[in-house]
């Protein structure tokens, strides 16, 4: 079978429509089109549900849904049966759509653990219907980020977390040196659907639109077997949440503009800058009862605070008080890291130390596209240097009884008095063994570098 047959064997149905290009350019650095309700006619409403189906848009959905991966729904398909199914009854759907008779499947609820403790509900809609998301967050996105405020940063094309905490550290570098740092409980359990939806009804006109979104809020939850109501909620874990969450924080940006703050939002993280405590205060008052009142939300009082952004994390980072503010790792982010770092590396996994870098590697990689954003690189050197030191602490209880110890300190080219002295220690103490001058020299940072053990610190600064 020729290459050319094969990839078509694997089409969609809908990769064979008529061409019709996506609703928008995704690319970074192209301007989105505009959203303001003014300017749209009756005519742009009606067209909306069909820019959904285009051919175009669907591949670009698909496309991401794939990269994202993600596990099966309720239906228990995966994305390769899932494009099998599509293949015979997208022409269905894709009737369905248009004709407002959509029916989203209810989400799959999984609970995941919480990096500084607790759970996080997280509702996996069925494949099908991530796609269906995707593609129509992709219209909307393209309708409506224009309009969000430039202080909004979580899940916007051309936008992230590192722009957030940058603008946070030039607010603190302009002399607001004290943050009132919100934090709600538990947002996409709480959003209220009437709210949610008349936002969306005063952007978008087309009751098909508004009929598909409140069907994907109304889906239901499927938790132990049996699918129970929601009557309230955004699930986190479909294409659409984080988009319909900063239409539901539009407001409280627009208040916060109006009122002359220096803020920071990424997604229901909130930071606002200001110069003294007591001005704080006043200004943590305010916003809280707007949340509580206007969009119906609930502060968690045990969180929230006024302080000085170095006691603060925001987004991973928190922000020093000297006289030039530096962007530092937060302590409980450290924390995080070296306790993940002590899990890859326990002797009790049994795998070759190979083996261990790979997966250690694989988890250093993501960590330090993100972390290096800091400006304290000795911070990252001494990290590179514990992982280093655990690495050798491994290797020292492979080898086990003294005599291979000696073995292969002699055979690493360590002299025969320091491998004799290194090898009658103690075995109550590897830890301590791990910086000792006979273990450094038979394992040298070389040795780790040949195994494909990546730095988080930038070459520069090792």
């Amino acid at each position: 079978m020729s290459g050319r047959r094969q990839k078509n064997q694997y089409q969609l149905a809908f990769m064979g429509e008529a061409e019709g290009e996506a609703p928008c350019p995704f690319q970074q650095g192209i301007e989105l089109l505009a959203a303001k309700r003014e300017s749209k006619s009756p005519a742009d409403d009606e067209q909306l549900m069909e820019e959904v189906c285009k051919r175009g848009n669907l591949m670009e959905a698909w496309k991401r849904v794939r990269v994202h991966k993600g596990s099966a729904g309720v239906d228990g398909r995966t994305i390769n049966e899932t494009r099998d199914d599509l293949r015979e009854h997208w022409p269905t759907i894709r009737k369905q759509l248009p004709n407002g008779t959509y029916r989203p499947q209810p989400v799959r609820r999984v609970e995941i653990l919480k990096p500084d403790g607790g759970t996080r509900k997280l509702g996996i809609p069925t494949v099908l219907d991530r796609l269906i998301q995707q593609a129509v967050h992709q219209v909307l996105q393209c309708r409506w980020d224009s309009t969000f405020s430039e202080h909004s940063y979580g899940f916007r094309p051309g936008r992230s977390a590192h722009q957030a905490v940058a603008q946070g550290q030039q607010y603190v570098v302009d002399g607001f040196g004290w943050v009132v740092d919100l934090d709600l409980e538990k947002f996409f359990d709480r959003v209220n659907h009437d709210i949610l939806m008349d936002r969306v009804a005063k952007r978008e006109s087309d009751k098909r639109w508004l009929k598909l979104i409140r069907a994907f809020l109304n889906a239901g939850v499927m938790e132990n077997g049996s699918v129970g109501p929601t009557d309230e909620g955004a699930p986190q874990g479909g294409p659409l949440s984080s988009l319909l969450s900063n239409l539901m924080f539009d407001s409280l940006d627009r208040e916060l503009e109006r009122r002359g703050h220096r803020f920071c939002r990424y997604a229901d993280d909130c930071n606002v800058y200001v110069r003294s405590r007591r001005a704080g205060e006043w200004v943590m008052k305010g916003i809280r009862h707007f949340i509580t009142t206007r969009l119906r939300l609930k502060v968690n009082d045990s969180k929230r605070a006024v302080a000085r952004p170095e006691e603060r994390k925001f987004l991973g980072f928190t922000i020093s008080n000297d006289e030039e503010p530096l962007r530092r790792i937060a302590p409980k982010a450290l924390k995080r890291f070296k306790q993940r770092v002590r899990e890859l590396t326990q002797r009790t996994r049994g795998v070759r130390i190979e083996r261990m870098v790979e997966s250690l590697a694989r988890y250093l990689k993501g960590w330090r596209g993100y972390f290096r954003f800091c400006q304290m690189p000795r911070v990252l050197s001494n990290l590179d240097a514990r992982i280093r030191r655990r690495l050798r602490m491994v290797i020292w209880r492979y080898w086990k009884t003294g005599r291979n110890r000696y073995a292969q300190l002699r055979r690493r080219g360590v002299p025969h008095a320091r491998a004799a002295i290194a090898a009658g220690a103690s075995n109550s103490d590897v830890w301590r063994m791990s910086r000792h001058a006979a273990v450094q020299q038979a394992l040298p940072n070389a040795y780790f570098d040949s195994l494909g053990l990546p730095k988080v610190a930038r070459p520069s600064s090792t």
